[in-house]
């Protein structure tokens, strides 16, 4: 196992803000109607439910790489070998490699719904991956100096949220838990692309400081989350009709068309371009993961495999257009991110639970 040096780790407690980042992103501006589709008004349920279910399979991780004290292409090695640990570990960066194309062609499309029709993705694409690329070779320090500000400049948009509740209907909650047990479990299963990104704690646990100490940070990162998305969605249920709410794509930014300020007629336009801050540690963080991967893998420096990971991210996101291709990705991405967080990983801890076992008895 690869020993970092001590100037490349990161205090515990900024693995609250590299969780925080990761979960917050484009899905925030948007995750309402989708797991409104089937629990409707109660669908702030499936907001907490999800969130105890992350606090879980956080548990679960630490669980599964505290004893190594490597990340997940070592505990793959470990248990499966080099060859299948090897493409297990493969599959991991792919979902990274995925999820970075995800995140940047949706943030391409709220811009050009909202702001410019015309807007140039191969553009905006080239440069957010260069920009991606100058603060991946400073190291993951400056990875987590993103994810830091991230959090820290937007938060005066967060707060925000709150200006529509003037226009907020309390009734809209009640009666709660109007519909099924299996219905808001669909809604929480349809959650998962919105929290998706902390498993990335696989990849980067081994540039934690006494990585045991930061597993309450972790946790408060994943609470803070929970939250916010409950605020989120509990404000957009009181704000919005049944009818609306089914609709309207994105419900955060049209929260933020209620907002009326004296120097700022459009304030959703400040909060489309503030929010490119919330959306760069998520490329940053899964690309430099995809490129951590790749490195342990095939022995290849992080840096040159980066040369090739960065213009195959740019091809992707450029090549899907319609919003229907769009939707289609964020479906695959929601679904393989589900049954690997919440079936593969749980699946792993057990077999390497019982490989420990057996071999600490011989």
């Amino acid at each position: 196992m690869e020993r970092i040096k001590e100037s490349f780790l990161v205090s515990p407690i900024f693995v609250f803000f590299l969780i925080h980042s990761m979960q917050v992103g484009v899905g925030m501006l948007g995750f309402q109607r989708i797991i409104a589709k089937s629990a409707g008004y109660d669908s702030w349920i499936s907001v907490i439910l999800a969130g105890v279910a992350v606090h879980i399979i956080v548990w679960i991780i630490y669980k599964i790489l505290d004893p190594s004290g490597g990340d997940i292409v070592d505990v793959h090695k470990e248990i499966f070998g080099k060859w299948i640990g090897g493409f297990l570990s493969l599959l991991f960066v792919l979902y990274l490699l995925a999820l970075a194309v995800t995140v940047l062609r949706s943030y391409i499309e709220v811009i050009q719904v909202w702001m410019f029709p015309e807007f140039n993705s191969w553009v905006f694409g080239f440069f957010t991956i260069v920009l991606a690329y100058y603060i991946i070779l400073g190291g993951f320090r400056t990875v987590t100096g993103i994810s830091f500000f991230s959090i820290v400049l937007p938060l005066y948009i967060l707060l925000l949220v709150f200006f529509p509740l003037d226009y907020g209907h309390v009734r809209n909650l009640l009666p709660i838990m109007n519909h099924s047990v299996t219905e808001i479990a669909k809604s929480t299963k349809d959650m998962s692309l919105s929290i998706i990104g902390f498993e990335t704690l696989l990849l980067f646990y081994p540039f934690i400081k006494n990585p045991p100490k930061s597993q309450k940070w972790a946790h408060l990162g994943v609470l803070a989350t929970t939250i916010l998305y409950l605020i989120a969605s509990v404000t957009a249920i009181m704000y919005f009709s049944a009818d609306q709410l089914d609709k309207i794509i994105w419900a955060t930014l049209t929260m933020f068309k209620s907002i009326n300020m004296p120097f700022v007629e459009r304030f959703e336009y400040v909060g489309i371009a503030s929010w490119y801050l919330v959306i760069l540690p998520n490329i940053c963080i899964a690309l430099w993961g995809a490129g951590r991967g790749i490195k342990k893998v095939f022995s290849v420096q992080q840096r040159k495999s980066l040369l090739w990971i960065l213009p195959a991210v740019l091809v992707a996101s450029s090549l899907i257009k319609s919003r229907q291709h769009i939707d289609m990705i964020s479906g695959y991405m929601s679904n393989f991110g589900l049954y690997y967080i919440f079936g593969y990983i749980p699946i792993l801890f057990i077999i390497t639970l019982v490989v420990r076992k057996m071999r600490e008895k011989k």
